[in-house]
């Protein structure tokens, strides 16, 4: 007799004590049966195999906060995609943080095969166990913007003196501590004068001054240059007040256990991602011309910056 869902079962007692094996078959062997009822579907059986089914390495590469990661997957995922399709001995993951903090946390602590770090970190990351190896190019993007609403009445830096301005973390380099020291160079004692809002991330940086709740913010050209394309309406109301002086874009570290050989083959689809059709589309996507060539020595002058902000602001 089949035995199915609607039927109950009685198992009764032994008449002398059941070893631990019967005592499994005698219990199991109903449930089984009603888990493999065969008019409904066909009963599950799982297969083993000796070896697992991916063998390849999974690298995990990280970008800091440029955008929130629902818009970091959208730019970067196609070129994470690219790299894999030519690099089939390996997987490489891209990784969003929340958060500069959790990106920092992650970096620092190497969780990142590759990375994609601003230059403050690029360089914190070298104590870390990574190597310089790319960069970003276009160093002239690579500056500060502080941004206002156009009907507000701030005009000049001293207009600034006991407002708000917000900023997207304390470790940004373009979007906080260029436009930081933008203001001190021009007369704002920015330890004093002005009320620091760290609002975590680049977009609420400047959704902090639509809502009127800094009176300027910081953040840097690309994640301008994006929000103005996603929210036109917003950006409208909004301008570009000052810009900083640039300084050397977002540069590329390796860690010290990944193959060079590995290192040497995503560097060079990196580098050569310019000169055909489809590696331009994927740079227009991030927005980038190209990137280029760098090592510790390239990232002197930041250094310098580094030097000059501690003994001045922080």
């Amino acid at each position: 007799m089949r035995i199915g869902y609607s039927e109950k079962l009685a198992i009764l007692p032994p008449k002398r004590p059941l070893s631990l094996i019967s005592w499994l078959v005698a219990f199991l062997l109903p449930l089984f049966l009603i888990a493999c009822d065969t008019d409904k579907k066909e009963c599950y059986s799982p297969v083993y195999t000796s070896t697992p089914n991916n063998t390849q390495a999974v690298l995990i590469f990280g970008v800091h906060p440029l955008h929130n990661p629902q818009r970091l997957y959208e730019t970067y995922g196609p070129l994470v995609e690219y790299l894999n399709r030519n690099l089939p001995e390996l997987t490489i993951q891209l990784e969003a943080s929340r958060s500069y903090e959790e990106f920092d946390k992650k970096l620092y602590g190497r969780h990142f095969h590759f990375a994609l770090p601003n230059p403050y970190q690029t360089l914190n990351s070298l104590q870390h166990g990574y190597h310089i190896f790319a960069k970003m190019g276009e160093d002239e993007k690579f500056r500060g913007i502080i941004i206002v609403r156009k009907d507000s009445k701030i005009s000049t830096v001293a207009d600034l003196k006991d407002k708000i301005v917000s900023f997207p973390a304390p470790t940004a380099l373009a979007a906080t501590m260029m436009p930081l020291y933008y203001l001190h160079t021009h007369g704002l004692d920015v330890n004093k004068d002005i009320t620091r809002l760290f609002s975590g991330s680049q977009e609420s940086s400047i959704m902090n001054v639509y809502l009127r709740k800094s009176a300027a913010g910081a953040t840097w050209p690309p994640p301008w240059q994006s929000f103005v394309e996603r929210n036109p309406k917003i950006a409208a109301d909004l301008e570009v007040k000052w810009e900083s002086p640039p300084l050397l874009n977002n540069g590329l570290v390796a860690r010290d256990d990944v193959a060079p050989e590995v290192v040497d083959k995503v560097k060079t689809l990196l580098l050569n991602l310019h000169t055909h059709e489809e590696g331009r589309q994927l740079l227009s996507a991030l927005p980038l011309m190209r990137f280029e060539s760098a090592t510790e020595a390239t990232y002197q002058p930041v250094r310098d910056f580094m030097k000059k902000y501690t003994e001045t602001v922080h």
